[in-house]
């Protein structure tokens, strides 16, 4: 009785509610892989793919000199970015507790480091400043959302104990954040390493980093060289606990500010003149407001809505959903290998599922979409391995280091009973929470695989700047951030809803 009146702000903890959400979920990624394009266009892909294993079996580094200035790029780009991101969003986080500022930070967030680029591009040109910003400003609302809610979790007890009237700024930085800072590093430098992985795509709109000559390697098919120029960044981002350290940051910073200091050629009429009618949407360009203008505008608001915005926006929901639920779906399969209740903490099987477990989620989707479109064709198939692959791995590698604080009866069965009788309902609710927690960053890269010619809102964007038409694109991006956000307050209302709880600093 009491089940049926629960308040709409009262989580339900019931299994049963688990359960329907999951049921929906699920039956909502059924239904798009029924109007989804999910097909296998190449005539050989086996043929590709069999050229591919070879290349990774004999990588072949053409020029040491580029690969170590990309390198050199790479990470310069994503150490000034994250820097920045830190430093603003910590600014932001002490306000975050603000409605405008939780939405600012949303909207800066939900659009993609690519899409920042693009607009950049056009006013900075392919220049380090374009790189530092693409990479600075997403990051900054991330790490403020992150940091923010860590300001709110920290024990209260502290700062309760001061006078309300003496609860100042440096109050809050000897009472909140010495209780906050350890996570807080803990998920900067988890940041840093996502950063390497933006910075090197970044290079797939001419950035001059690594991914800038993979992309180049791999559409040319010298496979030996692309895999040269992986294993490199696999190495970059594999080996920084070895010589990034916190005593050595200070030094790390100066040299590539030094090295690659964020400018460019800004041509102050040409930022004008993008701000002030290139992204205005073209029926309103030095027109006078009246009835004319206003009906030439909404044919054309009607038409990109028609044409690009209705189409986009479903294609990159029914690729999230498929694409989320896949992901869950693998990290489930994946939880075994890191995890103590199938494999001992320190034997060589359960280092060994750990290690393939970085490994792929190290791979970003964006690369993992390209590799996958040269082997099987243009569709949405590639995509959702892509997004599986990546976000699968990292929350399968998030639930085993979970399922470790599990105690089981000492009868308890092992094996495949063992795991759906006895683990996966225990830790079931923590991988809701994960996956829940990762849904906008699964859309954020649904959206921007649209670059590689999958009809979601990217490709239609980068269309829109291809063409320069600027207005179109910038409507596009915003549509983009509008969908991001919604789902993200969507997937905080479940989490809160079913009483799913994360730990910031892990995700």
């Amino acid at each position: 009785m009491l089940a049926n009146n629960k308040t709409p702000d009262k989580p339900d903890t019931s299994a049963g509610a688990l359960r329907r959400v999951s049921l929906w979920f699920a039956a909502i990624a059924l239904l798009g892989l029924v109007i989804a394009d999910i097909s296998v266009t190449t005539l050989d892909p086996w043929t590709e793919l069999r050229l591919m294993v070879a290349g990774a079996l004999s990588p072949s580094v053409w020029s040491w000199s580029i690969l170590a200035s990309s390198l050199a790029n790479t990470f310069a780009f994503a150490l000034q970015g994250v820097t920045l991101g830190a430093i603003a969003g910590f600014s932001l986080a002490l306000g975050y507790r603000f409605t405008l500022v939780r939405a600012f930070c949303s909207f800066i967030r939900s659009i993609h480091e690519l899409f920042w680029a693009l607009l950049f591009i056009q006013v900075a040109g392919l220049s380090s400043l374009t790189g530092l910003l693409a990479i600075a400003i997403p990051y900054a609302g991330t790490l403020a959302k992150i940091y923010g809610e860590l300001f709110e979790e920290v024990d209260p007890l502290p700062l309760d104990n001061l006078p309300r009237r003496r609860r100042g700024l440096s109050y809050l930085f000897y009472t909140v954040v010495p209780l906050a800072w350890q996570p807080m590093a803990t998920y900067t430098s988890y940041r840093f390493e996502c950063a390497i992985r933006s910075s090197a795509i970044l290079g797939f709109v001419g950035l001059p980093t690594i991914g800038f000559h993979l992309e180049t390697a791999l559409g040319e098919g010298h496979y030996s060289e692309a895999a040269a120029l992986f294993y490199a960044l696999l190495f970059l981002i594999g080996s920084l606990r070895l010589w990034l350290h916190k005593r050595l940051l200070p030094l790390y910073l100066v040299v590539v500010f030094v090295y690659l200091p964020p400018q460019a050629q800004l041509s102050w009429q040409l930022l004008v003149r993008f701000v002030t009618e290139d992204i205005v949407p073209a029926p309103l360009r030095n027109q006078s407001f009246n009835s004319e203008t206003l009906t030439a505008f909404s044919q054309w608001l009607q038409l990109l809505w028609q044409q690009q915005l209705w189409p986009g926006l479903t294609n990159t929901l029914v690729l999230g959903q498929i694409g989320m639920v896949f992901s869950g779906l693998l990290a489930l399969a994946l939880l075994p290998l890191n995890s103590s209740l199938f494999t001992a903490k320190r034997s060589w099987a359960r280092g060994l599922g750990d290690g393939f477990l970085i490994l792929l989620r190290t791979l970003p989707e964006y690369l993992l979409a390209f590799v996958g479109l040269l082997i099987l064709g243009p569709s949405m198939l590639p995509a959702i391995l892509a997004l599986g692959i990546h976000n699968g791995a990292i929350i399968g590698h998030l639930l085993g280091r979970y399922s470790d604080q599990i105690i089981l009866r000492a009868d308890a069965s092992g094996g495949v009973t063992g795991y759906f009788y006895e683990v996966l309902p225990r830790v079931y609710r923590q991988f809701l929470a994960f996956l829940f927690y990762r849904w906008e960053v699964i859309l954020r890269e649904t959206a921007i695989l649209g670059i590689l010619g999958i009809g979601t809102l990217g490709f239609y964007i980068d269309s829109a700047f291809e063409t320069f038409r600027f207005d179109r694109a910038l409507l596009l991006i915003l549509a983009s951030a509008l969908l991001n956000s919604a789902v993200d307050q969507l997937s905080h209302y479940l989490r809160r809803r079913l009483h799913l709880k994360t730990t910031p600093e892990s995700l």
